[in-house]
């Protein structure tokens, strides 16, 4: 760890969280008697997340991947999403999981719940990692959650600042203000 950095959420806090969002995730389609849960995790900030989480379900998985972007390489949502690269499944009676890093004003995960819609998915849930409520300015409530977080900017596992930091295994601020 570097000096300049305050961990929030440690490696063994994260792998003890993912292992109860699991078993939440098995329980909620187990009871639907969901026989493939279709996971769209979405990149690049949730990769690391998605690969853990899908690998402690017992359900059976199939994965896909939708890449939307609306930070560029700032600290700070631009507020405009925009989709880069599609999903190649076809969703139509499929129950499907939303997979992402963060929920914070909400405008990302709400433009990929109204954009997979139009697919007529039998159900469409969200999971993420870091919740910031208090950041919030769409009506939508994430279904899974791994932790909930104040407002502070956080980097490490998956999360980057630029075009760094993914690959940290754990979730940091910078004290330095960086």
């Amino acid at each position: 760890m570097n000096p300049t950095q305050k961990i929030l959420i440690d490696e063994g806090q994260i792998s003890d969280r993912l292992t109860l969002m699991a078993a939440e995730i098995d329980s909620y389609y187990e009871k639907r008697k969901t026989e493939e849960l279709i996971v769209i995790s979405l990149l690049r900030g949730s990769f690391i997340f998605t690969a853990d989480l899908v690998r402690k379900l017992k359900i059976k998985v199939n994965i896909d991947f939708l890449t939307t972007s609306s930070y560029d390489n700032e600290k700070i949502s631009s507020g405009f999403v925009e989709i880069v690269s599609d999903i190649r499944e076809n969703l139509r009676d499929a129950d499907v999981l939303i997979v992402d890093d963060i929920l914070d004003s909400g405008k990302t995960m709400q433009f990929v719940v109204e954009h997979l819609s139009t697919r007529n998915p039998k159900s469409i849930k969200t999971c993420v990692l870091l919740d910031k409520p208090s950041r919030r300015t769409e009506d939508i409530k994430p279904d899974f959650v791994g932790f909930e977080i104040e407002d502070v900017f956080i980097v490490g596992y998956g999360l980057n600042y630029g075009d760094h930091y993914r690959n940290i295994p754990y979730i940091f601020t910078f004290l330095d203000g960086e």
